[in-house]
């Protein structure tokens, strides 16, 4: 299971509920002045996952009202993006000139660095938090901040491939281990990454490198949407950019592997987190191997032993049984 932290306001005495939660917010995220009708007797829960340098937090709590002001700025900065994905309640923002409404379903982003006023209504809010530091996402601070407060849809495109990672991470953390955390961390700042350049859409503004890296950043959002696809190739990936597959292979010419090893590599590893899912043990090896854009068994036999030094088959059993 991954490090995780919880709290639950039902564990603290009532007079001390809405005090002890700032704080742990003010720890988890950055210091606020938090405000709430609701502060006598307050009612929240909150559990932290700790992904390396990232943090996802899901919580559930009354009505609020979050300010950072200038002074709190000065105070401490952890300069980090903070995105929420709003699953119930709503609310909005104000960021000097520009103000958002949300409402379920929206991503609300939002920095550290950046005064801001925010209100959320309903009879409770629930949402999960995602901490990125600033300094792992390769675009210029300038250019990012533009996307502080912009209306973000987590229905469709990178802004739902991204709620889906979030949402399927946190509804269970029991199959994954510790280590996983910082690898699960490297994932989401790829996404959050290929979000803000979506947003964005590093136009004319930015320099020739960052509009490269925004573009590779999208694609490997891309590849990560269409996994299961059978048919994603690099020559896919590269009509559906509007580049050629030679300009693709020098964009990733920096990367750890090659795109179709990209490709590969992810597909195993979500095959593997199927196959050493207990909720799953009854789906055939080969429906999982299907699934993950391995039509051919015997293709994705060979791939995984390679990989992982064990049979698909084999693997599962160890990890499902043991060595019973």
């Amino acid at each position: 299971m991954l490090d995780e932290k919880v709290f639950r306001s039902e564990d603290v005495p009532p007079a001390d509920r809405f005090d002890y939660w700032v704080e742990l917010l003010g720890r988890t995220h950055a210091p606020m002045d938090l405000r709430s009708d609701c502060a006598d007797d307050f009612r929240a829960s909150q559990r932290v996952l700790d992904l390396g340098a990232v943090t996802v937090w899901p919580a559930t709590f009354q009505p609020l009202t979050f300010r950072r002001t200038p002074k709190l700025i000065r105070r401490s900065d952890p300069e980090t993006y903070h995105l929420s994905l709003i699953v119930r309640g709503s609310g909005a923002g104000v960021w000097g000139h520009r103000e958002t409404e949300y409402k379920p379903y929206d991503l609300h982003i939002n920095s550290s660095s950046l005064a801001y006023d925010v209100h959320s209504s309903g009879n409770s809010v629930t949402m999960v938090g995602l901490e990125v530091p600033r300094a792992l996402l390769p675009l210029p601070r300038d250019a990012a901040d533009q996307v502080v407060g912009a209306p973000v849809s987590a229905r469709e495109g990178v802004g739902a491939l991204l709620a889906r990672f979030l949402t399927h991470l946190t509804a269970d953390t029991a199959p994954y281990l510790p280590s996983d955390g910082p690898r699960l961390g490297t994932v989401l700042t790829d996404l959050v990454a290929g979000l803000f350049a979506h947003i964005l859409e590093a136009g004319d503004s930015l320099p020739p490198e960052t509009h490269q890296r925004t573009l590779t950043l999208r694609i490997k959002a891309f590849i990560r949407e269409r996994l299961p696809d059978p048919h994603l190739t690099p020559a896919t990936i590269a009509a559906a950019h509007h580049i050629s597959t030679s300009y693709l292979h020098r964009l990733f010419r920096d990367e750890d592997t090659t795109v179709a090893a990209r490709i590969r590599r992810l597909r195993l590893e979500a095959a593997r987190r199927d196959l050493t899912d207990p909720a799953l043990q009854a789906t055939p090896v080969h429906t999982i191997a299907a699934r993950w854009g391995f039509p051919r068994a015997t293709d994705f036999s060979r791939a995984y032993r390679t990989a992982y030094g064990a049979t698909p088959t084999d693997h599962r059993h160890q990890a499902l049984h043991g060595h019973e």
